[in-house]
């Protein structure tokens, strides 16, 4: 984690908080240091901001990693949903690739 990266980012999300780009860069910063802060960060970017594509893929492999595979499962398959809807098919197919790799490990 990049402490003066995270002040800046918290900075713009403190002056911005309407910007999903500002929560999504801060859950990055603290998904290997801060697990709590990173979770609590992608659900609010899973519930407020549900359209914002670039969660998802990030989202899911957070919580595969956490060994919350369940919950990784449910979130590529909404994210799968979203970009479907979207018509962003390279980002329906790295996510739908996400979580077939997921499946076969659980």
């Amino acid at each position: 984690m990049n402490i003066e990266r995270v002040k800046i980012l918290e900075e713009f999300y403190k002056d911005n908080p309407a910007d999903p780009f500002n929560i999504y860069a801060l859950a990055l910063e603290y998904q290997n240091s801060n697990s709590e802060k990173a979770t609590a960060l992608f659900e609010k970017l899973l519930t407020d901001f549900e359209d914002y594509l670039p969660t998802y893929y990030q989202a899911v492999e957070f919580f595969a990693y956490k060994n919350q595979l369940a919950k990784a499962i449910e979130i590529a398959k909404k994210g799968i949903e979203k970009a479907t809807a979207a018509k962003e098919i390279k980002t329906m197919g790295e996510i739908r690739s996400l979580l077939n790799s997921i499946d076969d490990s659980f």
